[in-house]
């Protein structure tokens, strides 16, 4: 046994310094053609190459299709039709009514992405706070409850939504409970309400946990000689929370706030598994309108899809301009 773990090791050792070597001639080479003050430039080459291709590329060719038209895929098959695509989208006789816009279904898909947002980043910015609160204290089983909080960001979103979805479907493990209280069955899936409701509630459940984190940071940064202080002083809780926690902890509040607005804005994953936009039109919401259009419609309107994703580009951007301010005056 323990010869043969001593060629094994030595096997492992030879086919290491086989590659060591061959990469110290490699990038010896390079060095010796480009000289030494280009060398981090190659280092970085491999990432601006994936980048270049995966992102700036679908980027570009995003906004070709944008001021193009047709259901053709490749691009120099595509007519150009300028801003038709945007005018065809803020074509409404009035936009508060979706039913009067051209292009109904992407104001329906507007108006429910903002009516989503304010509540889920309400619920989540609030539960955060609260979760954070009650971690930084001194409790037991500090560490493992942090853990607990967190495991359900590292979950698939898709996997959260599935669970969510068996458990709510009609004859879930929910409504099984409720039967067995003598209770009627919910239609949790199949009425509006209820379904836009557990969309927040399931978001706020698999994200809620990093936002907790940023704001657990937050507080542990906080000197707890301040609270000492205002302890001495006659202070209560509610006192300590209002004048010291919660200014100190705004600059990361605002952080926190600004991501899950971003974060929220691009929901997709969780609704397109648990309801699939539905029931009707309830939870449609910005980026699964734009799939729609451009993935699962039969005409593969990549245009209209192409143009509505540059007005949430639009919408990103604001908000991450935000964040830099934020960020800038934090500094």
């Amino acid at each position: 046994m323990k010869l043969v773990k001593h060629w094994i090791e030595k096997i492992f050792a030879t086919i290491t310094e086989g590659i060591v070597g061959a990469l110290d001639v490699f990038f010896s080479s390079l060095q010796k053609w480009f000289g030494v003050g280009s060398m981090p430039y190659i280092f970085v080459l491999p990432n601006l190459l994936i980048f270049g291709v995966f992102i700036l590329f679908p980027m570009l060719l995003n906004f070709v299709y944008a001021f193009t038209g047709g259901t053709d895929f490749f691009p120099n098959r595509r007519p150009w039709v300028g801003t038709a695509n945007f005018t065809r989208l803020f074509e409404c006789q009035n936009f508060l009514v979706p039913n009067s816009c051209s292009e109904d279904l992407f104001w329906r898909a507007v108006f429910n992405t903002a009516g989503y947002v304010v509540a889920q980043v309400t619920v989540m910015v609030a539960m955060s706070l609260i979760t954070a609160l009650i971690l930084n204290r001194s409790i037991k089983g500090q560490a493992f409850f942090r853990s607990v909080f967190f495991y359900p960001v590292m979950l698939s979103p898709i996997v959260v939504a599935l669970i969510w979805k068996w458990i709510l479907q009609e004859n879930g493990l929910l409504n099984a409970i409720i039967l067995s209280l003598g209770f009627d069955k919910m239609p949790f899936l199949v009425d509006a309400n209820w379904a836009r409701f557990w969309v927040v509630i399931i978001s706020v459940w698999a994200l809620m946990g990093f936002y907790t984190l940023i704001l657990l940071a937050g507080l542990q940064s906080i000197p707890a000689d301040l609270y000492e202080a205002a302890k001495i002083d006659g202070a209560n809780a509610w006192q300590s929370f209002s004048k010291i926690t919660l200014p100190l902890l705004m600059p990361t509040m605002l952080v926190v706030l600004v991501l899950s607005l971003i974060r929220a804005v691009q929901v997709f994953d969780i609704v397109f598994a648990f309801t699939g936009g539905g029931p009707g039109t309830a939870t449609l919401y910005m980026v699964q309108y734009i799939y729609n259009n451009g993935f699962a419609s039969p005409t593969k309107q990549y245009g209209l899809s192409a143009s509505s994703s540059l007005v949430m580009a639009g919408a990103l951007i604001v908000l991450t301009m935000i964040q830099l301010y934020v960020r800038r005056e934090d500094v």
